[in-house]
């Protein structure tokens, strides 16, 4: 097996200045043509880091926060994240900047899979990518839950697609006005031309994803008699490559509509001239793409009803809700350099808060500007300040197996044997093996009731050796356990540990907790308080886990 990769990664920044030809009827850079740049940029990161070929595999979910206008410059930034075996992550950052003013906004990010492909019938194993920066190291980390989701997405959909199922379908669609999808309907051929593709003859992603955008634009059009703008893509899925030469037909149609939006399905299937004869698809791709559009003074337009007709109609009518569910879980759970992400807990955003939930924990511990503030013997305290949110880490050496201190760490039942916050722990829900909720009670301070707690906590195991163990908590709101009159319910914005190995009898366990000066004194599943609190704490913490690790 033949290992590639540039080692330092694929970094690529293009910029492009909106010229008429790049722009809608209004002026603004077209969605397609964005599409086909970003695709570009981020195959070219992904095999200057291969060192090969490579082909678009998937490209996740993209907002689209900002419209680029003609005249404006447009940067598209590329990097590879992480490499697997035979694929690798590239982010995607899109900025417009106005040549006038110099104000730079955030048009787009992205994410994208791509695949390097073989030469001859060879294998091909990627190179790690060399991590040079504090925001590498960030990126790497989260890149495998990311991946986490994106292998997850489909039984995600299913489960919300079963549960519409039985809870049935309240709309009457003879409601006046509603729109049969019929209407909507729209195919279009194109002829793949040497343009079109690399020099493999592989036809571009990112120009499918143009041909896309266009068929499904005529879509919304036919119902919302206007102009539409598209707002978001839902995760492009390359199932299979075409080539030059071959016919590629587009089939779009609306599937529901949502008070100001629309969502459009769009399936390609393609045909070389001998399955073109005989009328033999290849399914290469489909992808689901949000409208929405505005009248001339920017307010939002409303979209009729739709009345779907047959059985496939109503499985799409369905579909685009359960995905609508997903896409809004998405949205809420707000990125986790922000301060508040979503705590809702339900079948739409599990796999979005666990990212959050893991994602906010390495971007605490990443934090530059750790000051500390105490050190004995194998415990060292150290305290960040970034506005009113006050974070701890408190890093400990114990002199067990790295894995050892895992397995006991990620168990919160065994809390109370060494942390007097824990006064009781329940399992509420074992999700998954990498993902259990638990009722926390802790004792009353002076003049205050006892505090309660729901909290998920989230397990990762390192990939390679110098990757930590993870165990990441925060708050989660279960509607099946409200707040008590007996308890004042309290949250915990990030808390956790990260295990990293130092030898194979022993370990560094650095524990982090973010809390709001007002909640700080309250806190459970920490170690607040004054500094010999913290330390009596982290003393108990390395007690229980030596003994109970000299017992394995």
């Amino acid at each position: 097996m033949e290992r590639r990769g540039a080692a330092a990664g694929g970094d690529v920044c293009m910029c492009q200045t909106v010229f008429p030809a790049h722009a809608n009827h209004r002026g603004e850079l077209s969605a397609g043509q964005l599409l086909k740049w970003m695709d570009a940029s981020a195959c070219l990161a992904a095999e200057k880091h291969a060192g090969v070929s490579c082909v678009t595999a998937s490209m996740d979910d993209i907002q689209f926060e900002e419209a680029a206008r003609v005249g404006q410059i447009i940067t598209i930034k590329a990097k590879v994240n992480r490499a697997f075996k035979t694929s690798m992550e590239v982010g995607i950052k899109v900025t417009v900047q106005d040549v006038l003013t110099n104000v730079e906004k955030i048009v787009s990010v992205a994410y994208a899979t791509y695949v390097a492909k073989p030469v001859g019938a060879g294998k091909i194993e990627l190179e790690p990518v060399k991590l040079l920066s504090r925001e590498d190291h960030l990126e790497h980390s989260l890149a495998i839950e990311r991946r986490r989701i994106r292998l997850g997405y489909d039984q995600v959909f299913q489960n919300l697609m079963q549960e519409s199922n039985k809870e049935g379908d309240y709309y009457s669609f003879e409601e006046e006005g509603a729109v049969s999808n019929d209407l909507t309907h729209v195919q279009s051929i194109e002829l793949v031309q040497p343009p079109h593709a690399n020099h493999h003859g592989n036809t571009f992603g990112g120009q499918i994803m143009a041909w896309m955008e266009t068929v499904a634009s005529i879509s919304a059009s036919r119902l919302c008699r206007s102009y539409p703008i598209l707002k978001s893509v839902n995760m492009f899925k390359f199932w299979g490559p075409s080539i030059v030469g071959d016919r590629l037909v587009f089939n779009a149609i609306v599937n529901n509509t949502f008070q100001n939006s629309v969502e459009v399905g769009v399936r390609v299937e393609a045909y070389n001239c001998e399955e073109w004869i005989k009328n033999q698809a290849r399914h290469i791709n489909s992808a689901f793409l949000i409208f929405n559009t505005v009248n001339d003074k920017g307010e939002l337009l409303t979209f009729p009803r739709i009345k779907p007709t047959t059985k496939d109609d109503m499985r799409r009518y369905h579909g685009a809700i359960a995905r609508r569910r997903i896409r809004l879980a998405r949205k809420c759970m707000l990125s986790a350099k922000e301060d508040k992400p979503s705590d809702s807990w339900d079948r739409s955003n599990q796999a979005y808060v666990s990212y959050s939930n893991i994602a906010a924990l390495t971007h605490l511990a990443a934090k530059p500007g750790w000051e500390i503030t105490s050190t004995l013997d194998d415990i060292k305290i150290q305290t960040h300040e970034d506005g009113d949110v006050l974070s701890f880490k408190v890093e400990m050496q114990v002199k067990i197996p790295s894995h050892l201190a895992f397995s006991l760490l990620s168990d919160f039942t065994l809390r109370q044997q060494w942390d007097k916050h824990f006064l009781t722990c329940e399992v509420l829900q074992a999700v998954n093996e990498d993902e259990k909720i638990y009722y926390v009670t802790s004792p009353p301070m002076t003049g205050h009731k006892p505090r309660d707690f729901v909290i998920l906590v989230s397990l990762r195991q390192p990939c390679k050796p110098s990757e930590p163990y993870i165990v990441a908590a925060k708050s989660v709101t279960l509607t099946s356990v409200p707040p008590s009159p007996e308890y004042c319910r309290s949250k915990i914005l990030c808390a956790g540990f990260q295990i990293y190995s130092d030898s194979n009898s022993s370990c560094t366990v650095c524990y982090f907790n973010q809390v709001t000066s007002g909640v700080m004194p309250y806190l459970a599943a920490n170690l607040t308080g004054s500094s010999k609190s913290i330390e009596d704490t982290a003393l108990e913490c390395i007690k229980f886990l030596e003994l109970k690790g000299s017992k394995c």
